[in-house]
């Protein structure tokens, strides 16, 4: 099956897609900071480079699905909160515009949690009815996912809408994980011994690093990063892996942060060379990429915001698994009923 990928990023969503046999044929990403990144590792994929509120629909391909995150800053707890009067926040209606004038069989958007606080609750209820209503409808699946609970070793929760064109005749169900967690140690162990810090202004190393993008940010720690404990052990999962590299979790080779009084806390005394920043690869192990998919950029923070802007491929994969088996099901069980229909007839 054909898709077509908005706000694409470096392509985690897109990858996991393709892991579960989908044809990403199309992709549309607006930063310039991220383009080489995604067409070197989708080389059979054709990027559009424009902002999605300059493509007319009928310049997107025919596809089978549409998926996509559209910006999430304006809905997030961390941010201003500002939602659907932010104009980040109004590119969904581009993504529902291209929806509805592409038809396909079924979409996936995904976005923060922070969609689900109570200030934002009309823009949400309206999102959802017009992805129900676009064109001859969908009927929408709603669910908030933590990425632990599918083969991901890191706390993340995101919103999913899923929609099945409404002339196929079923709603997608959200099936229930069935993984074990996955730990630091699982994951990036074996980096442990080889990362480097950044250069000077946090520039990229690039090829001195003995493993491509294994290189962590250097440089200060805000009052609000020390406000609470930012490490997790080896035999725990990750904190989220966030797109700005400043406060990226602390390597778990460091003891947990000592507590001081409310809101302040410091490095434990004599222990301060234990704590780095996860490096770019260290994030990207932890988001699920493959140690093949490598991240290209200048400045090192960069790296960072493509990771932590992603999908977990591992996620996507599971959703796009669950999407395409559901589908064929309905196909097969409309085939079923055809046959002995036409049975019935003779």
């Amino acid at each position: 099956m054909k898709i077509v990928s908005f706000f694409a990023g470096a392509g985690g969503l897109d990858l996991g897609f393709q892991k579960a046999g989908f044809d990403v044929i199309w992709a549309n990403e607006y930063d310039n900071e991220i383009w080489e990144t995604y067409q070197k590792n989708h080389p059979f994929t054709i990027l559009d480079k424009r902002s999605i509120v300059n493509i007319p629909s009928n310049e997107v391909p025919e596809c089978d699905g549409i998926i996509g995150g559209p910006p999430c800053q304006s809905w997030s707890e961390a941010g201003a909160l500002r939602g659907i009067e932010d104009k980040r926040g109004q590119l969904f209606f581009d993504f529902i515009r291209i929806l509805e004038a592409k038809q396909p069989k079924f979409f996936l958007a995904e976005n923060v949690s922070g969609m689900l606080i109570d200030r934002h609750s009309s823009a949400l209820n309206n999102i959802k009815e017009l992805f129900r209503n676009a064109g001859i409808g969908y009927e929408l699946s709603f669910e908030m996912l933590n990425a632990c609970d599918y083969n991901v070793p890191q706390d993340r929760k995101r919103v999913f809408f899923i929609g099945i064109r409404k002339d196929l005749n079923f709603k997608f169900q959200f099936p229930k994980p069935n993984f074990p967690k996955l730990t630091l140690q699982n994951a990036i162990f074996d980096l442990k011994d080889n990362s480097i810090p950044a250069l000077k202004y946090n520039k990229t190393n690039g090829k001195n690093c003995i493993i491509p993008n294994h290189e962590y940010m250097i440089g200060d720690f805000s009052s609000i990063f020390m406000s609470r404990n930012r490490v997790r052990s080896w035999d725990e999962q990750s904190f989220t892996i966030q797109a700005g590299g400043r406060h990226a979790p602390i390597h778990p080779q460091a003891p947990k942060m000592k507590f001081i009084e409310q809101n302040i806390r410091i490095f434990e005394p004599k222990q301060e060379h234990l704590y780095r920043r996860l490096s770019v690869r260290e994030c990207a192990r932890i988001q699920t990429f493959p140690d093949n998919f490598i991240f290209h950029y200048i400045n090192v923070p960069v790296g960072y915001k493509m990771i932590g802007n992603a999908v977990p491929v591992n996620l996507a994969k599971f959703l796009a698994e669950s999407i395409k088996q559901q589908l064929k099901k309905t196909e097969i069980q409309k085939q079923i009923d055809v046959t002995q229909k036409q049975a019935v007839a003779v």
